[in-house]
Parts: structure tokens; C-alpha cells; sequence
């Protein structure tokens, strides 16, 4: 009963669009800003009707990975949260916000999905200035309040590698289905005790798949956050170190989430953590120097000359292929693993058809694009029992029929 009132109250608000209201979070002028390397600023395009997008003001030499954005109030206000938009998009990374600058309205989840087919076509478009530009194997959904449920409904869009959920919650133990399907890590920002989507922020996150990585950081500033302040407040810091981490792999940003201490903690912040591990890759902040370029590669000895399953005795693991969708320039495939006897990790060798490419994948660590690739477990599900099994996914471009598999331990 006491669930089915809160996420009755929500919904209200909701409806009303009264969580916050879009002109209290619009400053007067746009300029660039941002605390990051690369200031940025916002604009519009005529070939993405209904957005604000967000980016550099100079492109840094990196690619860019995909941020894009549900405001709340499904508000079509592209421009309502701003300075927390402008701080992500400054640290390198496009962000996409639904809604037109100063637009009204209201919003969808599709319009979401927009935004990303947008970003990926423009990193191919010979007259864009993102021409090769975009990150397409890093994308982040988010979205403050009704945004939030927003991303909630694209979370499991094959291209989605992280998840953001700010001061929201599903409105119905009926909806819980979109919390069982996603497979990629995610972060809540919630604004205490005091946030009416407090309830149902936790209601989801003790509902979460086991396994799947996750940060819950509560901040006692009730249900508008700090949107509206300079870089975005404390929300935008969070929101730029979370995607740093998880689109660009930095270490030192992910230590904010995974570390041993707790660097929120003394900010104020109330921190509950899952399943989050830093890994062992070494990448610094991004900055336009190339020195991460200087580092030798591994010697690739191993793949041209795998190891090979033993005979005697039941596979250690054994890997299943499955195309889930094609279409004319692409598809999405589904690898089961399951372990003959128990593993601590796992790796598989996936030799891809002539002209077909690995373009993102999901639930697995992927090295290559083209001919044979690897993908290796993920932190959270590489320890098998005999018996058990896990799956990974990835997206690619050109045929996926015809594609091999083998397992080995790792």
C-alpha cells in the first residue's frame, strides 16, 4: 500500500509538471561552460527537429561518446537543465537533450532513441562536422524524474552501454519488467528523503538484476537537485564522473564510485554501491594529448594461435550463436556461454563472416571488430558453476549469418 501511494504521488506530480519548473532552471544567456577541458554550448539542427544538442565549442582530437537526455516533467524544454548538460558535454561528449532551447511541451521516450540514431548518423554523414567524430560503442541514457522513466523505457536499446536515473522511479509494480531487462551498469541520483521519488528510487534498486554493476548516491536537496547551479551543482558532478568512467574509461573518475573510500561521502552524499569494480585499464582524464598511444600493445600471439580445447574430459565451456536481428546494414547477435566445468572467467572467439564488423557489445569485453574478435567476461558474470550459463550481445554491421564461436576458460 505504502509503494502504490508514493508512486501514485509521483505520477501527480508528474502529470501536473510541477516537480520543477522549466523556467527556474534556465539561465538568461547561453554561453559556453562547463568545468571540463572543453567548454561547450548548445545548439539545434534542422535534420533532429525537437532536441538540444550539446557538444564542445572545439572538437577535441577523441572521438565522442553519446549522452542524451529526458528533462524532467517530460518536459520539451531542451534547455532546462543547461548547466548540468554543459558540464558533461565539456569533460568530451555529446549530449542530445530532448526538446527544443526554451521549447514547450511535452516528451517521449522515442524521442530518445532519435537523438541516438541521430548521433550515429552524423558520425557517417560526409557534411557533418561529426563526421568520425562520435563514439557509437559508448552510449549513456539519462533522465531527471519523468525523464528518468524515459530512459528507463530505452535502457535496453542494444546500443545503451550505461543508464542514468536522476531523482525517478517506475510508477508501477506493473512496469518492474524494465528493471529485469537491463544488463548494463547503471547510476541513481536522488535528491534524500526529502524527494518525492525517493520511494520508488529504492523500490528499484532492491528490485535490480543480481549481478548488474550499480551506484545509488543520495544527496539531502529534495526533488529539484542542483540542475540549476553553477556546472550543474553536485548533480553534475556526479554526472560527469559516472560517464567519464563508464564511456571513457577513466580510472581516477571510476575511484568515485569504486574506490575502497568514499570521496561523496564527505560531500554530503549517502552512497550505496553493487557489483562496481575498477578495472586494471591505466587510461588517464582524457586530454588532447595522444601519449595513451605510446603505450605498447600486448603481444598478439594469442590470437593467431589459440589454445586449443582439450579433448579428454568435458569442455571447460562451450559458446551458442544466434542472429536476433538483421536488417539491411547491420544486426544484432545473442552468444549463450555455458560451463562444462566450473570457471572463473571465460573468453570467446568469435570469427565474423567477410565484411561484417563488431561495432558495440554488451555484457562482455570485446577486442577487435573484423575477422576473428574476443570477448571476455564482464566483472559480473564470469564465475560459472558446471551447469550455469551466461550471455553477452553486440551489434555489427553487415550479415551476421554464418558467424563461429569457441569457448575456453580464461
Amino acid at each position: 500500500m505504502r509503494r502504490t501511494l508514493t508512486r501514485a504521488a509521483l505520477a501527480a506530480a508528474l502529470s501536473l509538471g510541477a516537480l520543477v519548473g522549466a523556467a527556474a532552471l534556465t539561465p538568461a544567456v547561453a554561453a559556453p561552460g562547463g568545468s571540463g577541458p572543453y567548454p561547450a554550448d548548445y545548439s539545434t539542427s534542422s535534420s533532429l527537429p525537437n532536441h538540444t544538442i550539446y557538444r564542445p565549442v572545439n572538437l577535441p582530437t577523441e572521438r565522442l561518446p553519446v549522452v542524451v537526455w529526458g528533462n524532467g516533467a517530460c518536459s520539451a524544454d531542451g534547455t532546462s537543465a543547461q548547466n548540468f548538460l554543459k558540464e558533461i558535454a565539456s569533460y568530451g561528449f555529446l549530449v542530445i537533450a530532448n526538446g527544443n532551447p526554451g521549447g514547450g511541451g511535452s516528451s517521449t521516450s522515442a524521442m530518445l532513441t532519435q537523438s541516438i540514431d541521430w548521433a550515429f548518423a552524423q558520425n557517417t554523414d560526409a557534411g557533418s562536422p561529426l563526421r568520425g567524430r562520435v563514439d557509437t560503442s559508448e552510449v549513456g541514457v539519462a533522465g531527471f524524474s519523468c525523464g528518468g522513466l524515459e530512459a528507463y523505457a530505452v535502457a535496453n536499446d542494444p546500443r545503451v552501454t550505461t543508464v542514468g536515473i536522476f531523482s525517478s522511479g517506475l510508477l508501477n509494480d506493473a512496469d518492474d519488467y524494465q528493471l529485469r531487462r537491463l544488463n548494463d551498469p547503471i547510476v541513481y541520483v536522488i535528491g534524500g528523503s526529502g524527494d518525492v521519488a525517493y520511494p520508488n528510487a529504492m523500490d528499484d534498486w532492491n528490485k535490480l538484476p543480481a549481478g548488474l554493476p550499480a551506484f545509488m548516491g543520495n544527496l539531502n536537496v529534495g526533488h529539484g537537485g542542483t540542475y540549476h547551479e553553477t556546472n550543474g551543482g553536485q548533480f553534475g558532478y556526479v554526472a560527469q564522473q559516472w560517464f567519464r568512467w563508464q564511456l571513457k574509461g577513466d580510472q581516477q573518475a571510476g575511484r568515485t564510485f569504486a574506490g575502497t573510500d568514499c570521496p561523496l561521502c564527505s560531500r554530503g552524499w549517502q552512497v550505496q554501491r553493487k557489483n562496481l569494480t575498477l578495472g586494471t585499464d591505466p587510461t588517464p582524464t582524457p586530454t588532447p594529448t595522444p601519449t595513451p598511444t605510446v603505450t605498447p600493445t600486448p603481444t598478439p600471439t594469442p590470437t593467431r594461435t589459440p589454445t586449443p580445447i582439450p579433448t579428454a574430459g568435458p569442455s571447460a565451456c562451450t559458446a551458442t550463436y544466434t542472429v536476433a536481428n538483421q536488417w539491411g546494414g547491420g544486426f544484432v547477435a545473442d552468444v549463450r556461454v555455458s560451463a562444462g566445468t566450473a570457471v572463473n572467467g571465460w573468453r570467446v572467439r568469435l570469427t565474423l563472416p567477410g565484411g561484417a564488423a563488431l561495432t558495440h557489445a554488451w555484457n562482455g569485453r570485446s577486442t577487435g571488430t573484423t575477422g576473428t574478435v574476443t570477448v571476455a567476461n564482464a566483472e559480473w558474470n564470469g564465475t560459472l558453476q558446471a551447469g550455469q550459463s551466461a550471455t553477452f550481445g553486440f551489434q555489427g554491421t553487415g550479415t551476421g549469418a554464418g558467424a563461429t564461436v569457441s569457448c575456453e576458460a580464461a
